[in-house]
């Protein structure tokens, strides 16, 4: 399996990776294979789509409940691979489960929050948090697409294949999530 994995990318001039076309026929296999029980094929598939299942969580959530979120995804999705009807489709689905996720934690009451010492973050540049804080004022749709680009580091092709959107759509949302994100941070730094 590893073999056809690695024949499964290729390098444009500028030595940048990019899945081909066999990727997709690969990852439906890992899926068939993870769906008749073999639990490597699953962690195969988690390697491969766990940026775009973090991705789409920390568009949607605090950034300290992104990683828990993750695993609590793929194990929902662990669960229901059964239930997917079309293997080609796992990456949507896989999103589909990782929004719903998202939504289900903001339903949920708020609970106590932790002692400081307890619940203190690793620090982050304030430059980041900022920019992923205005990421997070954004559209829904923006918002995904731009953390998959900018923190995750996917390709916009790989947006879509991933996602189950189209190229156009991610193409679209990428350019209008740019120039919200730059008008956002514009004047967030005017307010200073």
């Amino acid at each position: 399996m590893d073999r056809a994995i690695d024949r499964d990318v290729q390098f444009d001039h500028a030595g940048t990776v990019t899945p081909t076309r066999a990727a997709d026929a690969v990852e439906t296999d890992l899926v068939c294979a993870a769906r008749a029980g073999d639990q490597e094929a699953f962690g195969l598939l988690y390697e491969r789509f766990g940026p775009m299942v973090h991705g789409v969580l920390l568009a949607r959530v605090p950034y300290a409940e992104v990683d828990d979120l993750v695993q609590d995804v793929f194990l929902v999705a662990y669960q229901r691979l059964p239930t997917l009807r079309a293997p080609a489709a796992f990456g949507s689905w896989l999103a589909a489960i990782a929004r719903h996720r998202a939504v289900d934690f903001h339903r949920r009451p708020s609970l106590e929050p932790m002692p400081e010492s307890i619940a203190a973050e690793p620090s982050r540049s304030p430059e980041a948090l900022a920019v992923l804080t205005a990421i997070q004022s954004l559209p829904s749709a923006y918002r995904e697409t731009l953390v998959l680009r900018l923190v995750e580091g996917m390709t916009g092709d790989e947006i879509a294949r991933r996602t189950g959107l189209t190229p156009a759509s991610v193409r679209v949302n990428l350019h209008r999530g740019m120039k919200r994100l730059r008008q956002a941070l514009d004047a967030e730094r005017v307010g200073r």
